[in-house]
């Protein structure tokens, strides 16, 4: 339905995306407001940028298009909490986030990356063989959430018991506007504080009996001679938490209703199984599990002919710069192979492109391979339940059947 008033449009009401993205809304964003001021009732107004070489651009230029000033979250903090999410990377601005970032990129290598291969495939086939004989599951509780629990759990050396309490500490903290999540106002900070809590004593665990997961050789970094503080390292164990687990199982979650939308590409791609990279592309850019991302100009610049000042808030939308119709021809039909794909799912490069985008990949590809092989009949069978976010593009639960099969290990 054709807007009356874009100024009207509230991008940051999270109720908006109950229903799914609002991508009607972005499509005339696109054609008639590429980069557009909006007010909001919250805190101050902001620049919503859309379309795809904008929010490229302003992705890539920190220097004139900060994360460090307000941080990168598009919702307001409170100034102490602001503070301590400027001692996180994903908030840091270079030089200092290249530092940083070169520390962390010790556990994302393409060798570290390919030693957890066998891992992913085993804890894939794992998790099938828990639902397979009863037909069917909560795709998003029971299968898509399973498996980068588990693997951020050996990368960050948390035991596998504690897996799930990572997952409630994420759901609480990114879900603080869901009411299936936020029980009380508190909800979101007791969740960071519970997991500091954990994070620390964690480490102290680690400094005495090291192994080689990424949380014991955070202990032993330095940094211009200085090794990282406790709340420094725990500020990277709360990243890594949520980073590792909200967009991953939320981008496997979203696909599966692409693929019961578009059911013809899942026929397709079981037909075919040499689509998988490139059906994985096409999730990442058709799902885009992280919507936005903030960032503040640091000086007056011009953006598609548009003057922002500044100290101006700048929003720009990755839900919307993969469907920008000038890039991506159908842009709203799910082609499995669509090819060349230069979505931004991973933030379109520079600084922030994101760190374990190999990692996310692979746990993808290896979980709709066994997935296609094992439950190749999966179907819904019921609405997807959506949370309630302007930030995160997320499913909650997601009721599947399938022909019950046997399981593979006892």
């Amino acid at each position: 339905m054709p807007l009356t008033d874009l100024t009207d449009l509230d991008l940051m009401d999270s109720a908006l995306y109950v229903a799914g993205v609002p991508h009607e809304h972005f499509a005339e964003l696109r054609r008639t407001s590429p980069v557009s001021w909006h007010e909001d009732p919250r805190g101050p107004g902001y620049w919503a940028v859309v379309t795809h070489p904008e929010c490229v651009a302003v992705n890539r230029d920190w220097q004139r298009f900060s994360s460090y000033l307000e941080t990168c979250l598009p919702m307001e903090l409170p100034e102490g909490e602001r503070e301590q999410q400027q001692l996180m990377m994903v908030n840091m601005d270079p030089p200092l986030h290249t530092r940083y970032r070169r520390l962390v990129n010790k556990g994302f290598t393409p060798r570290m990356v390919g030693a957890l291969e066998q891992r992913i495939h085993e804890a894939a086939d794992d998790i099938i063989d828990r639902v397979c004989e009863r037909g069917e599951a909560d795709f998003v509780t029971e299968v898509a959430a399973e498996l980068p629990l588990i693997v951020i759990a050996d990368l960050l050396g948390v035991p596998q018991g504690d897996r799930h309490q990572m997952f409630e500490w994420s759901n609480r903290m990114i879900g603080n506007e869901d009411p299936e999540y936020l029980v009380n106002e508190a909800a979101p900070a007791e969740a960071a504080m519970e997991l500091y809590a954990y994070a620390s004593e964690l480490y102290a665990k680690k400094r005495e009996e090291p192994h080689g997961d990424l949380m014991s050789v955070l202990t032993e970094v330095e940094i211009d001679g200085e090794r990282l503080s406790d709340l420094e390292l725990e500020l990277f164990f709360l990243m890594l938490t949520v980073a590792g687990n909200e967009t991953t199982r939320n981008l496997m979650s979203g696909a599966m209703q692409a693929f019961f939308d578009h059911p013809a590409e899942w026929d397709r791609l079981l037909a075919d199984r040499s689509l998988l990279p490139c059906a994985v592309e096409e999730m990442l850019r058709f799902v885009s599990p992280v919507m936005n991302f903030r960032r503040t100009a640091t000086c007056d610049v011009e953006l598609r002919g548009v003057t922002i000042r500044a100290g101006d808030k700048v929003v720009f939308y990755h839900a919307s710069a993969n469907r920008d119709e000038e890039v991506f021809s159908d842009s709203d039909t799910f082609d499995i192979g669509r090819d060349p794909n230069p979505h931004i799912a991973f933030g379109g490069g520079g600084p922030h492109f994101c760190l374990g985008a190999n990692l996310a990949r692979m746990e993808i590809h290896v979980m709709y391979e066994h997935l296609l092989d094992r439950l190749p009949d999966l179907r819904p069978a019921g609405p997807p339940v959506r949370l309630r976010s302007q930030f995160i593009n997320g499913v909650k639960h997601l009721p599947v059947t399938f022909t019950p099969t046997t399981k593979l290990r006892g």
